[in-house]
């Protein structure tokens, strides 16, 4: 007896799950079919060191961890930063005297400085009055005869290829939940400045107008504003189209509208001179919001058995990562700065690797966490608010929290993401994206453009390790 074939009946319509590669999934979608891709990837790459950790820090000790890590988050979240104070950085900054400078980043040795850094150090050297020029400041420094340490050593925060001295005024913020202070100098501003890795004349006097002026004046107003809730401007910033990391317009016009009535009755020397110089400076609350969250990320290492990061910084050289709970550095090799958009004649080949402390605001929430809500950090991240959508939703992925203070309404004022989880970052292989300016490699003419810093995974690799290895 013949068995005839059964019929095959192909269906009109075909909606497709995809996992793991995107290319069948864009093959699909070419057809004009539906279709949803999953993005999974094999946990840590494959390294299977990596894979062993995690499987110990999501398993017995997941608990333990994940209570910590809310604990870490609550603080992120919950600490409310005051500046207090502006005053010289030897009055205020702990074990900051005599002939030191202090740098954005990781530790590093003067033979393995980076050309911007080197030029903002001997600017910071001139500036301070040690030596006359800037020759003589790299005579005194390949000697021996300054100390050079981490900001992230004395509590504090620098932007960029950032170096200052003793001399230098430093807002003073405080978290009085945490007990805690930290410091950032005053933003130098745009144009020919040291931290943009300039040792020109006029990026020294800018340095000096910064401490014989600028300093003593907003010394003055704060005494009289009293306390400044720094993260209540901020949050108001967020949804005005800042970031608080590579855009911080509104804020800073917010904090100018809070302080002008006190600048306009200063009388000591030099108002007109600050006016000019604040009303130029759309980066002016850069260093207050770096301040603000270096004071919350030193409450927040002071949890134990957490998996959350609590210091990233890079020295255009090193990058390096610190984890709640330890002081020690897991340092890589600096990332170049990608999705850049450059000044024209310049392009990737001209420019220094990713530079400066003010990653600390990505731990916190802002930065890349908050660049769904601002159409200026959108233009580096492809150009579309699609685009920066992708980028904060990459930060959720790899975040403990949320946060209950930025909000934004581009995603119906939902938090921005808080607390990168180590755990997270290792398994799915995504890193935290920095929004960053760019400065030329080695000739010294400063900016010469702004983009995304892509963090490199090796040190969160070796951070997990050693959590593993700890905790076990």
């Amino acid at each position: 007896m013949t068995i005839a074939s059964p019929t095959v009946s192909l269906p009109h319509q075909v909606e497709v799950v995809n996992v793991g590669l995107p290319l069948f999934a864009d093959s699909v979608r070419d057809q004009d079919r539906p279709v949803q891709h999953v993005d999974w990837r094999i946990p840590a790459g494959g390294n299977l060191d990596a894979v062993k950790a995690l499987q110990s820090l999501y398993g017995d000790r997941a608990a333990a961890i994940d209570e910590a890590n809310a604990e870490v988050v609550r603080r992120l979240d919950q600490g409310v930063p005051f500046l207090v104070e502006v005053s010289r950085a030897s009055e205020v900054v702990p074990g900051f005297d005599g002939r030191t400078i202090v740098h954005c980043g990781p530790p590093i040795d003067w033979t393995d400085v980076c050309d911007p850094l080197r030029r903002s150090i001997r600017a910071a050297v001139v500036a301070e009055g040690w030596v006359d020029d800037v020759e003589q400041a790299h005579r005194l420094i390949e000697r021996g005869e300054v100390r050079l340490e981490p900001a992230n050593h004395h509590a504090m925060a620098v932007p960029m290829a950032t170096a200052i001295g003793p001399s230098a005024p430093v807002f003073v913020v405080e978290n009085e939940q945490g007990g805690t202070r930290a410091f950032s100098p005053i933003n130098q501003g745009p144009g020919e400045v040291a931290w943009f890795g300039r040792e020109t004349d006029a990026a020294i006097e800018r340095l000096r107008f910064l401490r014989d002026v600028a300093g003593p004046l907003l010394s003055w107003t704060v005494r009289r504003t009293g306390p400044i809730d720094l993260l209540a401007l901020a949050g108001q910033g967020i949804q005005m189209g800042d970031d608080l990391h590579m855009r911080t317009q509104a804020t800073t016009n917010l904090l100018t509208r809070n302080l002008l009535p006190y600048i306009a009755e200063y009388e000591g020397p030099g108002r007109v001179e600050f006016a000019r110089y604040l009303s130029g400076n759309h980066l002016f609350f850069l260093n207050l919001a770096m301040a603000s969250a270096k004071s919350l990320t030193l409450w927040a290492e002071q949890v134990q058995g957490s998996s959350i990061v609590t210091s990233m910084a890079r020295n255009g050289t090193t990058f390096g990562i610190r984890v709640a709970g330890s002081d020690h550095w897991y340092i890589t090799e600096a990332p170049p700065v990608e999705d850049a958009l450059y000044y024209s004649g310049y392009g990737p080949e001209t420019s220094a690797r990713d530079i400066g402390d003010s990653a600390v605001l990505e731990l916190m929430g802002l930065g890349g966490p908050a660049a769904a809500g601002s159409p200026a950090v959108a233009a580096f991240l492809g150009g579309t608010m699609a685009d920066a959508l992708k980028a904060t939703e990459a930060m959720a992925a790899i975040c403990a929290g949320a946060s209950s203070r930025f909000k934004l309404p581009t995603l119906d004022f939902q938090g921005t993401p808080v607390g990168v989880d180590l755990r997270r970052v290792v398994e799915l292989g995504i890193t935290p994206k920095v929004n960053t300016g760019v400065l030329h490699v080695s000739s010294g003419i400063g900016q010469v453009g702004a983009g995304v810093a892509t963090a490199p995974v090796a040190c969160f690799v070796e951070a997990l390790l050693d959590l593993a290895a700890r905790t076990s």
